[in-house]
């Protein structure tokens, strides 16, 4: 393990990377000497060398939310870029192929780039040349390796499943604060999530329910519900998702969901549904990243203040035609 880098030298490196970004043309429209968005043109590069071949695959590489995907499949659609077949290996997905003129396009992008390239490394001597390709593999290497780790649980965070002393009052008060100080949400709020939630631990100890806590110490960093008692037969209810401010980026968030999502599908539930408001986006695209689909939206004021509520629903992966009846004890 290497010593702690100093943040001078991160910054130097940073602003290496920029002006690489830069020159290499990613932050403007025409990437590659042609007239796509650098999104568009990695996605015919990526289809093309068969790194993905759905939409799901390639909003997962680049990063992009269901609904970014579904446009930009669109659009590459109506170019005549690429096209949608059927998958032979999964039914309910399709495929996306190059047609001829995207393969015309491909081949004009990788003859872009390798001149790009071979320009500038002309100017250097060849050890330096293999000095670069190493730093770059070991840089894309550690990248890699970083992306793996947020799917581990951190040594330091305690994973728990079920009731823990004081998770009621932990879990309403890091909605109560993020939200009051994010979306002005007030009384009504704190005390329609306090009481509900200390309604649902009464019900804790069935099998169709369950909650996932992630601690630091005693610091509640993350929590997640299923209800599968308040809703209909064969319907679960994912309920209080949320991950502390200072936990974001760790991982909590996909962790949870990750184990919710497994939770629902042992217990042989059919689907998932829950509800949530319109802008936040993180949270929507761990929902996407899951199996969750937008089936709804309209204003309400269910919270206490007038938002753009939304219902997402996930079929489940191995409950679907093994309902359940899920009674309220």
């Amino acid at each position: 393990m290497n010593q702690e880098i100093s943040t001078p030298r991160i910054d130097r490196m940073r602003s290496t990377a920029r002006h690489i970004v830069r020159e290499l043309g990613f932050m403007q429209k025409g990437l590659a000497g042609t007239d796509l968005s650098p999104s568009a043109v990695h996605t015919i590069i990526e289809l093309g060398y068969c790194t993905v071949t759905t939409a799901t695959d390639l909003g997962e590489l680049l990063h992009l939310e269901k609904s970014s995907v579904s446009r930009l499949v669109q659009k590459l659609v109506q170019d005549g870029l690429i096209e949608v077949a059927p998958n032979p290996d999964d039914k309910r997905s399709r495929r996306l192929v190059l047609t001829d003129e995207g393969r015309t396009v491909l081949t004009e992008v990788e003859r872009f780039g390798r001149r790009q390239l071979r320009s500038a490394f002309e100017q250097l001597a060849m050890e330096d040349v293999e000095q670069i390709e190493t730093g770059m593999g070991l840089f894309a290497k550690a990248l890699r390796m970083e992306e793996s780790a947020i799917l581990r649980t951190p040594p330091e965070i305690d994973l728990q499943q079920g009731y823990r002393s004081g998770v009621i009052a932990s879990v309403a008060h890091l909605h109560a604060t993020y939200y009051a100080k994010n979306y002005g949400f007030g009384a009504v709020f704190e005390r329609k999530v306090a009481t509900e939630m200390s309604e649902f631990m009464g019900r804790i100890d069935s099998p169709s329910n369950s909650t996932f806590t992630a601690y630091r110490g005693p610091d509640l960093l993350g929590s997640i519900s299923l209800d599968g008692e308040d809703l209909d037969e064969g319907v679960c209810h994912l309920r209080w998702f949320i991950v502390s401010p200072e936990a974001q980026g760790l991982g909590i968030g996909n962790l949870l969901l990750e184990k919710a999502t497994s939770f629902v599908d042992a217990a042989g539930f059919d689907r998932t549904r829950l509800w949530t408001f319109k802008g936040l986006d993180a949270a929507r695209h761990l929902y996407e990243k899951h199996g969750f689909a937008l089936v709804d939206e309209t204003p309400g004021t269910q919270w206490g203040t007038e938002v753009i509520e939304q219902e997402f629903v996930r079929p489940s992966k191995s409950g679907i035609g093994q309902p359940r009846s899920h009674p309220r004890s």
